[in-house]
Parts: C-alpha cells; structure tokens; sequence
C-alpha cells in the first residue's frame, strides 16, 4: 500500500547505541505501511535548521505502529534528535521513495550487504526475509560494533572491520571472497559509495544480480527540487537526460541501471 504523509510522531524511547550512533523508536502512522529500504525525513523544531533530514527505516512493527530510525550525529539536526526523550514529539515525512523487492528474491540465496550507516536499513530487509536463505555481511571500522547482534534471529552473519579487529580484516566484499562455498543469487547493499561501487563491479564479474541503496544529501524528499540526482546507464525517456532521482526512484536502484 502507497503511503505518503506528514506525521506527528511520539518518541517511545532513545539510546546511544554507539558512539555518536543512537536507535530512535517512535510510534506513527507510516510505521504501519512502510517497505524495507524505505525512509522518512525528519524535521528539526530549530528554526535555522528548516530542511528535513533523511534518515533510512530500520525496521518496523506495522502491529503496534512503530519505527525504528537509527542515525549517525552528523550535524545540527541530527544533534537536536539525539536530545529527544520519550513522549517528544517528532514532525516527520513518511514514508519516501522505493524499497528493496524482497518478494520477488524469495527462494533465492540472498546476500545482504551493509556498511557504516549503510547497516540500519539491512536490518529491514533481513526481518523482511527471515526464514529465506539469507547472509548478512556487515562492515565496520573497528571493534566498536552497532545492531550486529540484532541481525542474528533473521540470518547468518559475517563481520568484517577495516582494522581487523572483529571477524575478517577488510570490507564485506573480502568477507565474502572468505566464505568458502557461498554462491549468492542476489545481492543488496547499501553503505558508501566506494563500497556499493565495488559491489556493483563484483556482482557483474560474477553474473549477480544485485540492488544497491544511494545514500545522497536532500532537501525536499519527493523530487521536486532535484537536488538527489545521480546517472543512470539508460536516458529518462521523458527528460531525455542520464539522471535520475535518488529519493523518488530510488533510494534503491538495480546496480546495472545507475552509473555510479
């Protein structure tokens, strides 16, 4: 079901779950309708902070009406939500853009791929799938680890850091490369561009089908001011141009579709 609204959302709680990283449950309405890969944007109640912050879902419960954000404190709007506490208020646009297609993967070995702040909307799509067989391989820099363990009812998982401090030293894609006998059908990702890049080109040297996530700066979250716009492969067959936008038709692209 399509859902596209401003919500009045109420805080059920808030912890710093890593440093600077914090889990933002709150109870709305889209929380009832929303797709894994999918996001919402937040606003901020400063007045010099007027623009609304996307940030990707990181699971739901559609039965109670509640979502999960988790973020990184990047500025000053994310600087105001870490403040929030339980019964605030939060103004937010839901539920924006096109999520991952996990109904058409199903009976598929699945591979999902996060990174950073890449990793909270893979969550998503692991409860979206569990049952299926499904491999998370999450990527961090160290030690100092996020929602790892939450994955684990839903599916395998595979850590890697880039210093080699827990699981395999490197990126996911190392990890993969690690996982003796691992064939996946299909990939999907979302993290830092250098690393969905490199995910595109692996899934293509390996006959993969893979779908990736964009993260990218917004302002209005609905296309209207095309400032999320990246390059695809094919001409919109409309604007006759190589662009697209990442929070309408997106965030989550075929590999094969976007030039990245």
């Amino acid at each position: 079901m399509f859902y596209r609204n401003i919500d009045e959302g109420k805080v059920i709680s808030q912890e710093e779950i890593s440093s600077g990283i914090f889990s933002l449950w709150i109870k709305n309405e889209g929380a009832k309708h929303a797709n894994a890969g999918q996001f919402v944007g937040v606003y901020p109640n400063s007045k010099d902070t007027l623009l609304m912050r996307p940030i990707s879902i990181c699971e739901t419960d559609a039965s109670e009406g509640k979502m999960r954000l988790v973020y990184r404190v990047a500025g000053k709007g994310t600087k105001e939500f870490s403040g929030l506490k339980e019964n605030d208020s939060v103004k937010l646009l839901a539920n924006l853009g096109n999520g991952f297609p996990v109904d058409e993967v199903k009976g598929k070995c699945i591979v999902l791929m996060g990174g950073g702040i890449g990793i909270p909307p893979m969550l998503g799509v692991a409860k979206a799938l569990k049952g299926e067989d499904v491999h998370a391989f999450i990527g961090y820099r160290n030690k100092d680890l996020f929602l790892s363990d939450d994955f684990l009812p839903n599916c395998k998982v595979y850590i890697a850091t880039e210093d080699g401090s827990v699981g395999v030293k490197g990126n996911v894609i190392d990890a993969l490369k690690a996982s003796t006998g691992l064939k996946p059908d299909v990939i999907m990702a979302c993290g830092p561009m250098p690393m969905l890049r490199a995910i595109k080109q692996y899934a293509a040297e390996n006959g993969i089908k893979a779908y990736i996530s964009l993260e990218e700066r917004m302002a209005c979250g609905i296309g209207a001011c095309l400032g999320c716009v990246c390059r695809t492969v094919k001409k919109d067959e409309h604007s006759h141009v190589n662009n697209t936008r990442i929070c309408t038709e997106g965030p989550v692209f075929d590999a094969e579709e976007v030039d990245i």
